[in-house]
């Protein structure tokens, strides 16, 4: 046998040491139980991911699902002020236990691992796609559904998510203003690269209630989610008013006393 090149494309398929495409996708713990997990996503920044994120374990977890959040917006991590949680994470000999919430949700952000948690994370883009894919294989996580806060856009931890995690499929959260259309197609295209099912579109800030009369007012316009939507053969799974109750709420850090069911649709189709 001549000596190996290391060149596959020079030799037989019989070869020996013709190399493999190797996956990326990395094990969950081994102690760990996990059952579905969605990313939720957005092509930018500012259009309330975090929200609908913890909404939808909210949802969930209300139809008596064992929910977990795994917070991967490492630079800029809001969910466990979202849900009142304060402290850092601990662990065991095993691993690192995620801190629970109020009604028992499951949460591990940077956020439960920082001696202040107002300090700043200045950290090289591997670093920070090496701590998301800890939080996947060294977490002991036990739950029905994960849902993964992404950070917006497409760059480095979007990539070591979409690589590393077995996404079940992703949601992509938009607002309704005229560049919708540009961000989503970002996303699907990310989505369609990385050959992730996408489950749907979420609203949010589509509009705002009357208080005195109730009527919805679509201050940004409406129907530009939808239009973006049909172009891809993809659904609108809720349309998410502004209201300043649920600002207050995350701001308290009491998101798990929301009123509301715009998200039931989304929980519905999770479930099928």
């Amino acid at each position: 046998m001549s000596e190996c090149t290391h060149n596959c494309s020079t030799c037989g398929e019989n070869c020996s040491d013709r190399q493999q495409p190797q996956s990326l996708l990395k094990e969950h713990h081994p102690s760990a139980k996990i059952g579905k997990v969605y990313g939720i996503v957005s092509g930018k920044g500012g259009v309330g991911k975090s929200m609908v994120t913890s909404q939808l374990a909210v949802t969930m977890r209300r139809r008596g699902y064992s929910v977990g959040v795994m917070d991967a917006d490492i630079t800029g991590p809001s969910i466990p002020k979202a849900f009142g949680l304060h402290g850092q994470a601990v662990g065991n000999e095993e691993g690192l236990l995620p801190m629970e919430t109020r009604t028992g949700i499951q949460v591990m952000s940077t956020n439960l691992l920082l001696a202040n948690e107002t300090d700043p994370v200045i950290w090289r883009g591997p670093v920070i796609a090496g701590v998301v894919q800890q939080f996947w294989t060294d977490v002991l996580w036990h739950c029905d559904y994960l849902f993964v806060d992404m950070p917006p856009g497409t760059g480095d931890v979007s990539l070591s998510v979409f690589q590393s995690i077995p996404l079940d499929g992703i949601i992509i959260v938009a607002s309704p203003q005229e560049l919708v259309s540009m961000v989503v197609e970002k996303a699907v295209k990310m989505a369609e690269m990385m050959e992730i099912p996408i489950v749907g579109l979420v609203e949010n800030m589509s509009y705002i209630s009357c208080p005195d009369c109730g009527k919805k007012l679509h201050i940004f316009g409406e129907g530009k989610t939808a239009e973006a939507a049909a172009r891809h053969g993809l659904s609108v799974l809720a349309e998410m008013p502004i209201d300043p109750a649920l600002a207050a709420l995350t701001d308290a850090g009491d998101i798990e006393s929301f009123q509301g069911s715009w998200l039931d649709g989304a929980a519905d189709k999770l479930e099928k």
